[in-house]
């Protein structure tokens, strides 16, 4: 196989008038406001932040300039932007779309697997963008996995339930990161593709310019030891909170310990001023009964699309 270093520089067939680069450091902000305006168009509201884009582009192994593309206007201006490693992500602004861009960058990002090595591509549709749901299918994509964005509405503040025996629940503190880790790999590993690094993990929650710690909670047993997380952000764009993960250990479940820190999460919210919380979760975890019972409800679904290379 050739070395992901020594691949030639890709270039999608784009329209006339367009142009791609890959993306730098330098180009977050821009490559977020492109997403937010998808999701605006989509949804109605803004759902990403920043620190989300950051920690895709630092994928361990994901090489920039060779696993990216910025695509521009004559202009300048960022029309569409997409990246693969392992898995892949292609957004076009609303205002450049029915022009071919997105199945230019499907067709690079394939490209790139195929190249790369990898034996599949996989992307992530909201299943109300039914122009790239009907794209994706046209190129042979099939469903894999069902995700679902949920949401907790406090127009009053959250009842939270009793604790079980030797269970206590406080906010996040510094020195709680490795243990939270490890907690986390330990219980996803029943459904994740790979365990995550403490750095790679980071990226995502604690190092997170988002990262809420008073709003992330963690129950602990009677010798202090960590059973279970529940670690939020305070999603600038949205004004509302956002829990990035829940787990507990396994021996440990079925005591009401995660409907227990997420109604302590939900409240340490609404203490803040924020009226709704969300979370995701797909079909693979089996977690969407609890989140359910709890008191959510499903704002929107996606599909994740898988095309074997």
């Amino acid at each position: 196989m050739v070395s992901r270093t020594e691949l030639p520089d890709l270039v999608p067939g784009l329209p006339p008038g367009y142009r791609s680069r890959s993306v730098t450091a330098e180009d977050t902000a821009d490559v977020h406001r492109l997403v937010a305006a998808c999701e605006r168009e989509l949804f109605g509201r803004a759902q990403t932040d920043a620190g989300r884009i950051a920690a895709d582009f630092a994928r361990p192994g994901l090489v920039p300039e060779l696993d990216t593309r910025l695509v521009t206007d004559r202009a300048g201006r960022v029309a569409a932007r997409a990246w693969v490693h392992r898995r892949c992500e292609v957004d076009v602004h609303p205002d450049h779309r029915g022009r071919g861009l997105g199945s230019a960058l499907v067709t690079w990002a394939e490209t790139r697997a195929r190249q790369t090595g990898s034996p599949r591509v996989v992307q992530t549709v909201p299943d109300g963008d039914t122009n790239a749901v009907a794209l994706l299918r046209s190129r042979a994509y099939e469903s894999m996995v069902t995700e679902w964005l949920l949401e907790f509405r406090m127009p009053a503040r959250p009842a939270v339930p009793d604790p079980p025996a030797g269970i206590t629940v406080r906010p996040f503190r510094p020195g709680d990161e490795h243990d939270a880790h490890q907690l986390v790999q330990d219980a996803f590993d029943e459904w994740q593709e790979r365990r995550q690094s403490y750095q790679e993990w980071a990226r995502h929650t604690v190092d997170r310019p988002a990262f809420a710690p008073a709003m992330s909670m963690v129950a602990t047993s009677a010798g202090g030891r960590l059973v279970g997380v529940a670690l939020s952000l305070a999603l600038p764009e949205t004004g509302e909170g956002y829990v990035e993960q829940v787990a507990v250990r396994h021996d440990q479940r079925g005591q009401g310990i995660a409907r227990l820190l997420l109604r302590s999460t939900f409240r340490a919210f609404h203490q803040r001023g924020r009226r709704t919380c969300t979370l995701a979760t797909h079909s693979e975890t089996g977690a969407l009964n609890l989140y359910l019972r709890v008191g959510m409800t499903v704002r929107h679904s996606s599909t994740v699309f898988r095309k074997d290379l």
